[in-house]
């Protein structure tokens, strides 16, 4: 009988470990991360290219575009910006088309002609012209 006291103190002291642990093991704190808010601020003012003979496709929107040009061979969103690309033999046309307001369809502002074999800077005015024709 001498051994049920240390054997029974073992129980107890099993038993009250067993309970300190589940106490202690708490779930970790979640983590949280700052996100600075969202700015909605408009865009801003697009640059409009100044060029004769860009009459017609500056300002355009891409229904108009296409029914000048045709099909684009290339067309490429960043944004609410737009990029649209016209070729034929004679050049290769990229039309950059902006937004002239917040929530306004983009617009032709700029326009950048070359070669299609080269890709050599050609006259713009020219590419437009040659593109037209098709």
């Amino acid at each position: 009988m001498r051994s049920a006291p240390p054997i029974l103190a073992l129980l107890l002291l099993a038993a009250c470990g067993e309970e300190t642990a589940r106490v202690a093991s708490t779930p970790p704190e979640p983590v949280v991360r700052y996100q600075p808010p969202l700015r909605r601020t408009p865009p801003p003012q697009a640059h409009i290219q100044q060029l004769p003979g860009v009459d017609g496709v500056i300002g355009a929107e891409t229904g108009a575009l296409v029914r000048l040009f045709g099909a684009p061979r290339l067309d490429v969103w960043e944004g609410d910006a737009r990029k649209l690309q016209f070729a034929g033999a004679p050049c290769v046309l990229d039309v950059f088309l902006y937004p002239p307001a917040a929530g306004q369809p983009p617009r032709a502002t700029y326009v950048e002609a070359r070669r299609a074999t080269d890709a050599r800077e050609v006259d713009r005015t020219q590419c437009i012209a040659a593109l037209r024709k098709r």
